[in-house]
């Protein structure tokens, strides 16, 4: 494979997650020894919060009334869409049953979780849309009870458009709690009485650190790091709109990383010369972070064939891929690892972030290798069961004997054995494999 890079990032993803855990470890300790004495310290020290936890439900109405009609309207047709392909996705997952061999019946379920926390940011973009990813998608998987939270700015409380859309998107409760301190306060259960059986929702570093530490405790949609943007182009692609999609993800903060992966060393080199002024175009803080990003996490690549383009995007397994090439079937079906894929120039990550209706919680970090984003399915649990007749019992039962007997496990063995002998008195069975030899 021939790949060079004209420009390399400095530094990766991982950097700085050493010293993240140990704050985060530190304050799940105390909020969960201290209760939620200890979430109302945190919530008061780290954002100057010292009202009511649970959100009023005559803020939540006032919520609205700040809102425009058309910002209104702009959520609901969000919600829409959103709504729509989730329950597109809910279709397609069935409940079934089958016989594998005579008289042995087995099929799932598909069950949803009780309590679903949806995290909600707010700091310092309001993350309006993900309140209706979250919770829209959780209602759709029908569960019962959803519990949103979103951070405060001071005496203001939370963002009155997060409110609205979360009421409106269904929610059950609104914490007014933000950072590790919602998190926990989600999962142990502080406030509502009611603990978290997953917690999902992007966030920032601390966030999605409290979260992989509390997985296995609680349910996670997903191990999520700072956002990424990964854009394949040819030599056909238009220079202006691959940089401005790639500063347009490098907003997010001074850690997100934006790649580039093309064919063409010319379009490569269009690219980084028009990175300046996607930059300079925004205003303050917002150029200062996407420069910052661009310069310590922004790579560009460059390959010889479309083949590699795909080998070198599955390594990065980006959360967001886009394709600005010819032929965009081969390529879906060419690409494995991505979160949400984004095919040709008319459609961009901003779309999915917002609004066209696929889910913008997204695996970071890699791990779109081995998981997709936050679905219908992240809520439901797909459970197993069987029945069997007594006449089923003389294939399993004398298998299930035999092997558990090749393993040393006699206890699991004399469980067949005790069903073949009432089941069937008098008759001879191979229960053990020198019985067979």
């Amino acid at each position: 494979m021939a790949v060079k890079y004209i420009k390399k990032a400095s530094k990766t993803p991982a950097t700085g997650e050493n010293d993240t855990r140990e704050i985060v470890e530190t304050m799940l300790r105390e909020i969960e020894q201290e209760g939620e004495a200890k979430t109302r310290e945190y919530a008061k020290k780290l954002d100057g919060w010292e009202k009511d936890i649970i959100v009023p439900k005559s803020e939540i109405e006032a919520a609205g009334e700040q809102l425009t009609q058309k910002q209104r309207d702009d959520i609901a047709f969000s919600h829409e869409r959103v709504s729509k392909f989730a329950q597109g996705q809910l279709a397609s997952m069935t409940e079934f049953e089958t016989e594998l061999s005579p008289g042995l019946f087995a099929g799932q379920r598909l069950i949803p979780v009780q309590t679903a926390g949806c995290y909600i940011p707010g700091g310092r973009y309001a993350h309006i849309a993900s309140a209706i990813m979250s919770v829209a998608t959780a209602k759709v998987a029908g569960v019962k009870n959803v519990i949103a939270c979103s951070p405060t700015h001071a005496d203001r409380g939370v963002h009155p458009a997060i409110l609205y859309a979360a009421n409106y998107s269904g929610a059950d409760t609104i914490l007014a709690l933000g950072g590790v301190q919602g998190i926990a306060a989600m999962t142990f259960g502080h406030f509502t009485g009611k603990q978290a059986d997953i917690l999902v929702g992007p966030g920032n570093r601390f966030v999605a650190e409290a979260k992989r530490i509390l997985y296995g405790r609680v349910g996670i949609d997903l191990f999520a790091g700072p956002t990424e943007v990964l854009v394949i182009a040819d030599e056909d692609a238009d220079a202006e709109i691959v940089a401005s999609d790639l500063i347009g993800q490098a907003e997010h903060g001074l850690d997100s990383p934006a790649w580039l992966v093309t064919n063409s060393e010319k379009l490569a080199n269009d690219v980084i010369k028009r990175i300046p002024h996607y930059v300079e175009r925004m205003a303050e803080p917002n150029r200062s972070t996407a420069r910052t990003a661009w310069a310590d996490y922004g790579e560009v690549v460059v390959v010889d064939s479309r083949e590699e383009a795909v080998e070198v995007s599955d390594q990065y397994a980006p959360e967001h891929l886009e394709v600005q090439c010819s032929d965009l079937d081969w390529w879906l079906a060419s690409l494995s690892n991505y979160g949400s894929l984004f095919l040709g120039e008319e459609t961009t990550v901003a779309y999915g972030d917002k609004c066209s209706g696929t889910n913008h919680i997204l695996p970071t970090k890699g791990s779109a290798r081995y998981t997709g984003g936050l679905s219908v399915g992240k809520f439901i649990k797909t459970l197993t069961w069987q029945r069997m007749t007594e006449e089923a019992n003389l294939s399993v039962g004398a298998a299930t004997a035999r092997i558990s007997r090749s393993e040393g496990m006699e206890g699991h063995a004399l469980t067949g054995d005790d069903r073949l002998h009432k089941y069937f008195p008098g008759q001879e069975f191979e229960l053990d494999y020198s019985e067979s030899a």
